[in-house]
């Protein structure tokens, strides 16, 4: 809910500015619960009156509680269009899957479902949630559960498992057609479904998928519970080096999507994240999709930037292992091949996330091959 308090930018070194800000919210609670009537907030009297009824201790305790929480709730990055949720059964318990709906001005009469990666959420889908939104598309963008603003339940997490959520959710807003776009892990997500749901499917894009390789046959196995005990030593630091393997050049504007990956991991009960995390790596490790894009029917587009080389579990390989694989140049002419409507976009000089780093030439790409016809490339 929106109380209409905003906090002050951020700029540089605001360590005095969330003091003061704590500060005023703090005396105007403080206000409100002993009634006063005073002009100026910051009237003395408040605290005088507050710790007349009550003692220092309690009063300051008050105050580090409150500052705590609401600093905690202020970090939060907030996503670009209202969030709904959907409550989900998922082994005999009830669980809520957050998405945006996002409607626009003028509609075309189709819709479009974005689907995130691993170490991703909604929140970095909203310059091409714009983009198809201006060209007259729906577009509904879930977190899945167990990501981002979804709730992050300890289940057997598959594949299968969060198309059929999916499902339930166009069900609920009664889609029968999407057009499925997908980034990373979602690739693999978004080639499940399209096989499970052929007919929901119009159009498929995948956008420098994980997945174009069989990890399990050369990445070493680790256990979930060395997963969850390195997930738990997850900092702001080592997520943003991580990410930054995503570019070829790191640039400011790319620290709000460490912000957004490590605001999912700190919501609610870190540990339980932190285990939902590892679980959720598995399954990536466990259910390799690549020997099914020969099953997928829907006219395809894959979006590849030239400079990735992701491979999930790439600090465990050797120095000859890791030029050997992730060359997503070479996979993604592999894919095409088995894929038998499909055509690639190879963007040169882009890492992992092209929408990201290169949304002009992403977005052209990706309008193209939704407006085009039958009997167009394909």
């Amino acid at each position: 809910m929106d109380y209409g308090i905003k906090e002050p930018t951020k700029s540089g070194n605001n360590i005095v500015e969330r003091t003061l800000f704590f500060h005023g919210i703090i005396v105007v609670s403080l206000t409100y619960t002993c009634g006063l009537q005073c002009n100026r907030l910051n009237d003395l009297s408040i605290y005088h009156y507050a710790l007349q009824k009550n003692s220092m201790k309690k009063y300051l305790l008050f105050l580090i509680v409150f500052a705590t929480a609401f600093h905690s709730f202020a970090q939060k990055l907030p996503y670009p269009y209202p969030v709904h949720y959907l409550n989900i059964q998922i082994e005999g318990s009830n669980h809520k899957m957050a998405y945006m709906d996002v409607s626009p001005s003028n509609p075309n009469g189709e819709t479009a479902l974005l689907l995130h990666g691993k170490n991703f959420n909604g929140y970095y889908w909203k310059d091409v949630i714009a983009a198809l939104s201006k060209e007259g598309y729906r577009v509904i963008v879930p977190d899945q559960i167990g990501w981002g603003r979804s709730d992050k339940p300890l289940i057997h997490y598959s594949f299968p498992l969060l198309a059929n959520n999916t499902k339930q959710l166009l069900d609920t807003l009664e889609i029968t057609k999407v057009n499925l776009v997908a980034h990373s892990m979602g690739g693999m997500l978004a080639t499940r479904f399209a096989i499970m749901y052929p007919n929901t499917v119009s159009r498929l894009v995948l956008e420098n998928p994980i997945g174009l390789e069989d990890y399990s046959l050369f990445v070493p196995y680790q256990s979930t519970d060395k997963l969850y005990a390195n997930e738990r030593q997850a900092t702001y630091e080592s997520l943003k080096k991580y990410q930054q393997s995503y570019y070829p050049v790191w640039k400011p504007e790319y620290e709000q999507y460490v912000q957004a990956q490590l605001d999912a991991s700190i919501t609610g009960n870190k540990d339980t994240n932190a285990l939902v995390n590892a679980l959720t790596y598995q399954i990536i490790y466990e259910q390799p999709v690549v020997y099914y894009f020969d099953k997928i029917k829907a006219p395809t587009l894959l979006i590849i930037g030239q400079e990735d080389r992701t491979v999930v579990g790439k600090n465990l390989l050797t120095d000859e292992q890791k030029k050997q694989y992730g060359h997503y140049p070479t996979l993604g002419k592999k894919i095409k091949s088995l894929i038998r409507k499909s055509v690639l976009a190879e963007l040169a000089g882009v890492g992992h996330i092209p929408h990201i780093q290169s949304l002009a030439a992403y977005s052209r790409q990706l309008l193209t091959f939704l407006k085009e016809r039958p009997g167009g490339r394909l």
